[in-house]
C-alpha cells in the first residue's frame, strides 16, 4: 500500500491533513471521496495521483 511505502498510517493522515474517520473509511470500504481530499493525500505523500487512486468502472444498469 502507498502509505506504508511512505512510512505513515490512516491516523497520521487524520492528523496531518485533517481528513475526518468518515472518509477515511470510506476510502478503505472502496467508496468515493471527493478529489480535493485525493490531491491532498498525493500532495502529503508526493505521490501522482495514478499511484494513490485505482480506477473501476462499475456495471451499474441504473445508469
Amino acid at each position: 500500500m502507498t502509505l506504508t511505502k511512505r512510512k505513515k498510517n490512516k491516523t497520521d493522515l487524520r492528523n496531518d491533513l485533517g481528513i475526518s474517520s468518515s472518509t477515511l473509511a470510506k476510502m478503505t470500504a472502496g467508496e468515493f471521496v471527493a478529489l480535493k481530499v485525493i490531491a491532498q493525500i498525493c500532495k502529503y505523500l508526493d505521490y501522482s495521483i495514478e499511484e494513490v487512486v485505482q480506477f473501476e468502472y462499475i456495471n451499474d444498469a441504473s445508469n
